[in-house]
């Protein structure tokens, strides 16, 4: 346990099924800075995740990156079994995930806040409240009378995967300079025009 330690979770459900879905961008983002720390995901002995540990500057503070084994409106259990083994205070905790209410290729920055709707951010609001830090992957809304439900369970678009490594990247960017210098000043590098 570490007195500087930030858990950083990307929500999601799990199987090759789901892997290049909207629904799972948040996981996506915590593989991109897991390959940016060089470090490899492996099974939490005591939650049901699977957890990756480093620094992403030497010297800065440690990131535990996870993502449940679960799926998504369960995330709750495995994210408050992670806070309290790693010793991380609930305003330490970043969840990383889609967000129907920002166009594709967007980020949004918030600490606390309703679930609108989003099953995995309720259950993780149940299990340790709602003051944990979000970063919002936009995704856009599903085009036409398209059921929401079905739109963040299909893989993206041609044309959203041309630009969704860039996201991903931008995401995991957004993450580190939340644990750097604080939500303000992110905020103030990531919503600028």
């Amino acid at each position: 346990m570490a007195a500087d330690a930030w858990l950083v979770v990307g929500l999601g459900n799990p199987g090759d099924r789901y892997a290049a879905t909207r629904h799972n961008v948040g996981q996506m983002v915590v593989d991109a800075l897991a390959a940016r720390m060089g470090e490899k995901f492996r099974r939490h002995p005591r939650a049901s995740a699977v957890v990756a540990e480093g620094r992403a500057v030497p010297g800065g503070p440690k990131l535990v990156l996870a993502k449940s084994n679960g799926y998504m409106n369960t995330s709750g259990g495995p994210v408050s079994q992670l806070a309290q083994y790693h010793g991380v205070p609930t305003e330490r905790v970043i969840v990383v995930h889609d967000e129907l209410d920002l166009p594709f290729d967007s980020l949004k920055l918030k600490q606390g806040g309703g679930h609108g709707g989003h099953n995995g951010l309720r259950d993780i609001s149940s299990a340790i409240g709602p003051d944990y830090l979000r970063v919002r992957v936009g995704i856009g809304r599903p085009p036409g009378r398209q059921d929401p439900a079905d739109y963040v369970l299909k893989p993206f678009a041609a044309a959203e995967r041309d630009n969704l490594g860039v996201l991903l990247e931008e995401a995991a960017d957004a993450v580190e300079l939340i644990v750097a210098d604080g939500l303000v000043a992110a905020q103030q590098r990531v919503h600028a025009p």
